[in-house]
């Protein structure tokens, strides 16, 4: 009983892990790009204040990743914010790729 314990916080652990590295990189990467589009300045701007602001939605993924929350909703929670982010961005994407 103890040994199953143990697997099952050492894999409730490295979900949280890679929850925190990968679902955050993931996070602040489309959050990124989604301000990027939006941001009613020059280019260079908008991309560097989508960068900016990309540091702090990685460090609230790592937080939200340790929080009492169950590893599962921490990854579907992270998964839709990344699938909107990306919507939103291909949505505002200008036709022929430019």
């Amino acid at each position: 009983m103890t040994f199953s314990f143990a697997a099952h916080s050492g894999l409730s652990l490295l979900s949280r892990l890679l929850a925190a590295v990968l679902g955050g990189y993931a996070l602040a990467s489309a959050l990124a790009l989604w301000l990027g589009a939006i941001l009613p300045a020059p280019r260079a701007e908008a991309v560097l204040a989508g960068i900016q602001w990309s540091f702090a939605a990685h460090v609230a993924a790592v937080i939200w990743a340790f929080s009492p929350v169950s590893p599962s909703r921490v990854w579907g929670g992270l998964l839709t914010l990344v699938a909107l982010l990306l919507a939103a961005s291909m949505a505002l994407r200008p036709a022929g790729g430019g």
